[in-house]
């Protein structure tokens, strides 16, 4: 069946605004015409959130507390209440959280999910009947890595809290099983940064204190990044050096990380990174959207608007009272965008 919508369309890897249809055939975007049409609507791909952990949605108001306090296996604040947490109440607190995910416009995203094969089970049950794409990394318990599987991969904390031979070991066991592998790095300290990169990731997370060496290390190998400016800032880890990544050619992704620490909204990440980091808003765009799209391998189905990908769209008014008077279409998604500007999710 064809469907076609019109507006102001964000077009391509880069983030061209044109004005014009797209023609939409069993889900996917059959062409894409520049033409004179009513422009009261933008059309925009639909975001990619690179990281996140969403098992602690079944505490969204922690205390104020260090970010070891806080999440730090095994004993973390965030780890005790998992552990207490039956999985019926777990299931409906990341179901609602992939629901606020759909309504505010991401269509795939990545976790990080702890507690081994039954945590995998869980996220898994909470995406029944969804159409986000979620990819799992799971978490061993003791020694036990089932988990792998029925996941994407592995996605561990940091080198500094596994045991390094056990660690070599599962990473061995995730790539022999043919799936990816990740990890937390320099969120606290640099220390972890380099035994993490010798472990070749498939991509890595954070690297708030990542020093130029660090920076040059991960741009040789070709690791992609996923980056949580708010998750850092609320837990007083730091800004990561997100310009000189970009500079050196680094693949960088953003993700709004612990449920507990913020919205899944990825309007909110992408404000918080155009008035904090980048002032350039294609770049900003980019990094939650296309970028979140390639660190995942998915790039070729979703995360720009151009023929023959996924219609992974959604459609903004530019009549509601924030967007009314705009001028540059994806500037204004960038810095000023809420979820109560769209119309429509396709």
């Amino acid at each position: 069946m064809e469907r076609i919508i019109e507006g102001t369309i964000i077009y391509g890897d880069e983030f061209e605004p044109i004005d014009g249809q797209i023609i939409i055939e069993d889900g996917t975007i059959k062409n894409i015409e520049e033409c004179a049409v009513a422009t009261d609507t933008i059309i925009a791909p639909c975001f990619v959130n690179a990281h996140t952990h969403i098992g602690d949605s079944v505490i969204k108001d922690p205390p104020y507390l260090p970010l070891e306090e806080l999440v730090q296996p095994p004993h973390g604040l965030k780890h005790r209440i998992l552990q207490e947490t039956p999985k019926s109440s777990l299931v409906t607190s990341m179901k609602a959280t992939i629901e606020d995910m759909i309504k505010t416009g991401t269509c795939a995203f990545s976790d990080f999910r702890e507690g081994g094969l039954e945590g995998v089970s869980a996220l898994k049950e909470a995406l029944n009947d969804t159409e986000i794409d979620g990819k799992i990394f799971g978490r061993p318990v003791g020694k036990d890595i089932s988990y792998l599987d029925v996941c994407d991969g592995t996605g561990l904390s940091s080198t500094g809290d596994i045991d390094m031979e056990y660690l070599k070991y599962v990473v061995e066991r995730t790539r022999n099983k043919g799936k990816k592998f990740a990890i937390h790095a320099g969120e606290k300290d640099p220390s972890d940064i380099t035994s993490a990169i010798e472990l070749e990731p498939d991509h890595l997370i954070h690297l708030t204190h990542a020093e130029n060496r660090d920076i040059k290390s991960i741009s040789d190998a070709g690791f992609p990044v996923a980056v949580c400016l708010r998750s850092n800032y609320i837990t007083r880890s730091g800004i990561p050096p997100i310009k000189k990544m970009l500079d050196e050619g680094i693949i960088v992704a953003a993700g709004t990380d612990n449920v507990m620490l913020n919205s899944v909204n990825m309007f909110s990440e992408m404000e918080f990174l155009s008035k904090t980091n980048i002032y350039d808003d294609r770049q900003v765009f980019m990094l939650c959207t296309l970028n979140g799209a390639k660190l995942l391998g998915i790039d070729n189905e979703i995360g720009s608007i151009e023929k023959g990908k996924k219609a992974r769209l959604m459609i903004l008014t530019k009549k509601s009272n924030n967007l009314n008077g705009i001028r540059n279409p994806l500037s204004s998604l960038v810095r000023r965008g809420r979820p109560d500007d769209i119309i429509g999710i396709i």
